[in-house]
């Protein structure tokens, strides 16, 4: 896709998360809205995985270390060929389904059950450090929450990712300033995020991380980067797409009401069509 249409796409992708979250009375809406452009450019522009070959060992790996955030996951995974949307919409978080409130590996796509925070960047070293050791191409890509840098795992994976050169290995962390129990810097401040992972040994860009653009351009950085892995600090609003979402706190884990839900909808589809080269 070019850059015009994946933009569209992921307010497509946002209306599908809101039909599921409504749908399934549960989910965390407002870091859905936030990691939209990131998952959509790693899964429709950026990775090498194909639902057809997808046991393929030579695929790029992902990780949703942020694994409450596994909406947009199954949309995304949805919209690159690896589920029904429709089906996930309408079985989402019901008894004995398998779409779950996290990423649940027994699905097509999914390389790791995740939720525990802290516990992504750890298996993302070790499936980057295997792909070293085996002699594979592929890549592997982490997605973070900033609230969940508060992990001390993350820092111990920082300093191995450095140790084994692992140019193979991209995090990104979904830098939108707001956890469970309100904004980072009052929880746990971590505003000097680009030094710190910088003074661990990685590459480290900023991005606008709702920009698809700026996504693809970041990825793009971090291919031709060699001998050290990459952090990518992307700069996002939560419950991006609605004035009824945005920079709220309360939106991390928030099912709408009825009237939410019509103006969600309606803002979502106002701001797709604002989108122009």
């Amino acid at each position: 896709m070019n850059n015009l249409e994946l933009a569209r796409r992921c307010y497509d992708l946002r209306m599908d998360v809101v039909r599921m979250i409504r749908e399934g009375k549960g989910g965390h809406i407002g870091g859905d809205m936030s990691i939209m452009e990131t998952m959509a450019v790693l899964y429709l522009d950026e990775m090498n995985v194909d639902p057809s070959r997808a046991d393929d060992p030579d695929r790029d790996r992902f990780v949703l270390s942020k694994g409450h955030c596994v909406e947009t996951y199954y949309a995304v995974l949805a919209a690159k060929g690896f589920l029904d949307i429709e089906e996930v919409i309408r079985k989402y978080s019901k008894f004995a389904s398998p779409y779950i409130g996290h990423p649940n590996n027994k699905l097509p796509g999914i390389e790791m059950n995740s939720g525990s925070l802290g516990h992504g960047l750890p298996v993302g070293v070790g499936m980057a450090l295997a792909g070293k050791m085996d002699k594979r191409d592929y890549r592997v890509y982490v997605v973070l929450g900033d609230g969940e840098l508060a992990e001390g795992s993350n820092w111990e994976a920082a300093m191995a990712g450095r140790q084994f050169g692992l140019d193979n290995l991209c995090a990104v962390v979904d830098r939108n300033r707001l956890q469970i129990s309100g904004n980072t810097e009052d929880v746990m401040g971590e505003d000097d995020l680009e030094a710190r992972f910088a003074s661990f040994g990685w590459h480290v860009i900023q991005a606008n991380g709702n920009s698809v653009p700026a996504m693809k351009a970041a990825f793009a950085e971090a291919r031709r980067t060699t001998g050290k892995p990459t952090f990518i600090i992307a700069n996002t609003t939560k419950g991006k797409g609605s004035s009824v979402m945005e920079n709220k706190a309360s939106w991390h884990h928030h099912v709408p009401d009825e009237e939410e839900y019509e103006t969600i909808m309606r803002d979502l589809a106002a701001a797709k069509e604002a989108i122009h080269e």
